[in-house]
């Protein structure tokens, strides 16, 4: 089965499905079309699906001290969720889109029955969630060791079709810093 289920895909990125597995993720798979500036999800709401845009950018954020707080973004062909997933625990991030978006969806209950049914996906989600470990801790290595224009430039180097799709306000943010202090970075 050759599918084009952007999911599908991205599952089979991390290791191999059988027919039959691709057959059940394509019918549990739920198509949503986001708006600019739709939420995914809000403060204190529990997310109860993983996801990949096909098409669409996203950002994560905390809104702290009358202050948004972007702490990560989305893109195309990435799968997606937060850390609270694992836990069954409300997240402190909303997610919203921040350009018309094409999400394929999966419930976590689908997805951890299908883990049951199917031991092959095990690995798969073991191999997504060390990826998700990596991305947290060099998110965290950057805030605690790296100065402003350091991380402006580690999110170029990590987002680099990003840059002139999201505005100076959330990329700031992101970086830290103001955008007039993220102007004076860029020019230098």
């Amino acid at each position: 089965m050759d599918s084009q289920n952007p999911l599908v895909l991205q599952l089979k990125k991390y290791g191999m499905l059988s027919h039959e597995v691709e057959k059940e993720i394509e019918f549990r798979t739920k198509k949503i079309l986001k708006k600019k500036d739709d939420y995914f999800s809000k403060e204190d709401q529990i997310l109860t699906s993983y996801f990949v845009l096909s098409e669409g950018v996203f950002r994560a954020y905390i809104y702290r001290k009358d202050k948004e707080i972007n702490v990560w973004f989305g893109q195309e062909n990435q799968f997606f969720g937060t850390a609270m997933l694992y836990a069954n625990r409300p997240s402190p991030e909303k997610i919203q889109f921040l350009e018309d978006s094409e999400i394929y969806a999966i419930s976590t209950d689908d997805l951890d029955n299908l883990y049951k049914l199917y031991p092959e996906l095990n690995l798969i989600g073991i191999k997504i969630a060390e990826e998700l470990c990596v991305i947290l801790e060099d998110r965290i290595t950057s805030l605690h060791t790296e100065n402003a224009p350091e991380r402006y430039q580690s999110f170029i180097k990590e987002h680099p079709n990003l840059i002139n799709r999201i505005n100076l306000g959330h990329i700031a943010s992101y970086v830290g810093v103001t955008q007039e202090t993220l102007r004076r970075i860029r020019k230098g």
